[in-house]
């Protein structure tokens, strides 16, 4: 039952009674599994351009970028490291004192490679009367871990991975967000010598952002020879999502307030549909490396943006002839063709349309919102992986899905999932805008049925909580999607503290 409170508190956050029915019956029925095709691969889907293709595609991007349109990269940061250090959490509270795991093991023998050392070392002085090698002899390993990860040290444990340092350099070390103003400036610089950089943040890491951003951007500009326009937003609180009891009750805190929990990562899609861009890069805060390594990360960024603007160029020209009405039944064909060898979408039933009826057709499948997204050879990495699956229209098209969209209990669809040759590295290059200029109004093309239920807990209590459809999954299924495979190189992201004394982070 929703009492005044209730819609006090529903209207402060910008949702209406009507959403949080939708989503109270999320909870009831569930989610559909998505129906399968096959996992893409080389033969299915996944495009691999040769030397000559790869160079016309670069080309592409440079003629693009020199007519004056607007790009932008956009990197969702607002994620806490807590989980990067889950492991020293754990020896923190462990019965022993001395180091057991492997992974304990190799974090102390190696303590000195990583970039956050010099700070650990002054901090470990300042808290504990003793640098990090004293405390080590004298087998004070958790006041080391302790001071690493607590608010009276560096407070790794709670900052966002774009805050904490990442890679040494001669002139200091690097945190992953100065590491993507250096790719911005690599690749994402528009004609005017302006890099627009958008990091999505949480609010409590707001000022720690901006302060970062006023003591380090304008030494990268003037190293760069160009001009930072850093934005940052937050999830929009109309965003979030409610939690249940596991009898799909609303769940209530101690105060009798309604619980509400951010929606995941699918909720950055109103962020993104707030820019103004021709041509988004997306990709994640962690998947950075130092200079030395950054040439395959541009290279492939700039194939995979010519990818997009040759196929966009040809999409606009096919919409511009249905406008017309001066098209021919081959012309139609033709560009079924494209949708079907181009944009990977397959429709069983247009054999049957009569002319209007494909034209109809063909220009809603060439009027959407376009990505092309970088896929790596599957070498036991975590993350979804690409697809080609059936939509509610009854059409084939590629999609990035995660474990949790397919049924697991079908035998077929496991092996699809498991015997997948590529996964997804979250390497996205995005159009938004349509062929006569205006922006796309991006939630328009979110499929709602590929949400997610989890199961956690508040205070001891256990609930159900409501994931929101993946950015790069269900949130862009409407899209107009194209694989391509990147090497192995340019996906680096760091998953734990000891990721970073990897050869890629030194």
């Amino acid at each position: 039952m929703v009492t005044d409170a209730d819609r006090k508190q529903l209207s402060e956050k910008g949702i209406s009674e009507a959403q949080l029915g939708e989503q109270l019956s999320c909870f009831k029925t569930g989610f559909p599994y998505l129906k399968l095709s096959a996992a893409a691969s080389v033969d299915k889907g996944i495009l691999v351009p040769s030397d000559e293709e790869r160079a016309a595609y670069t080309a592409a991007w440079d003629v693009y970028v020199g007519k004056g349109s607007k790009v932008l990269k956009f990197v969702p940061a607002s994620g806490a490291a807590s989980r990067m250090f889950k492991d020293l959490f754990a020896f923190a509270d462990a019965s022993y004192d001395v180091p057991q795991t492997d992974f304990e093991k190799h974090f102390f023998e190696h303590i000195h490679d990583f970039a956050f050392f010099e700070d650990l070392d002054v901090a470990c002085t300042k808290c504990c009367d003793a640098g990090v090698d004293a405390l080590v002899e004298a087998g004070r390993y958790k006041d080391v871990v302790r001071t690493l990860l607590g608010k009276d040290g560096l407070n790794y444990g709670q900052l966002p991975k774009g805050l904490l340092k990442f890679h040494r350099y001669p002139e200091g070390a690097r945190t992953p967000l100065e590491e993507h103003l250096v790719e911005g400036a690599l690749y994402a610089q528009n004609a005017d010598k302006t890099v627009p950089i958008h990091f999505t943040v949480s609010p409590e890491h707001r000022p720690l952002f901006e302060q970062l951003i006023k003591e380090k951007a304008e030494q990268y500009a003037r190293k760069y020879g160009v001009r930072y326009d850093i934005t940052l937003s937050e999830q929009k609180p109309s965003t979030d999502t409610v939690a249940v009891t596991p009898e799909n009750e609303l769940f209530r805190d101690d105060s009798g307030r309604i619980l509400f929990r951010p929606g995941g990562h699918g909720a950055l899609i109103e962020n993104l549909n707030d820019l103004s861009a021709d041509v988004i890069f997306i990709k994640n805060i962690d998947n950075v490396v130092p200079d030395r390594l950054k040439g395959d990360t541009v290279t492939y960024k700039k194939l995979l943006a010519g990818v997009l603007v040759s196929l966009q160029q040809q999409a606009f020209a096919y919409l511009r002839k249905l406008d017309s009405g001066l098209y021919s039944m081959d012309e139609l064909l033709e560009m079924l063709q494209f949708v079907q060898k181009k944009l990977f979408c397959k429709n069983p039933e247009t054999k049957f349309l009569e002319d209007t009826e494909l034209a109809i057709y063909l220009r809603r499948k060439l009027n959407r919102p376009m990505r092309v997204c970088g896929m790596v050879r599957n070498v036991g990495e975590p993350g979804g992986g690409p697809f080609l699956a059936y939509n509610a229209d009854g059409t084939i098209s590629l999609q990035i899905l995660e474990s949790s969209q397919i049924d697991m209990n079908d035998p077929e669809k496991k092996r699809m999932f498991e015997q997948g040759t590529h996964f997804n590295p979250v390497d996205l290059v995005c159009a938004v805008r349509d062929y006569q200029g205006r922006p796309f109004h991006l939630p328009d093309f979110v499929d709602k049925s590929t949400g997610f239920i989890s199961h956690k807990s508040k205070n001891g209590r256990a609930l159900k909580a409501l994931e929101l459809p993946g950015l790069w999954n269900g949130a862009m299924s409407d899209w107009s999607t194209v694989f391509v495979e990147v090497p192995l190189s340019t996906f680096n992201p760091v998953k734990t503290v000891n990721d970073l004394l990897r050869e890629q982070h030194r």
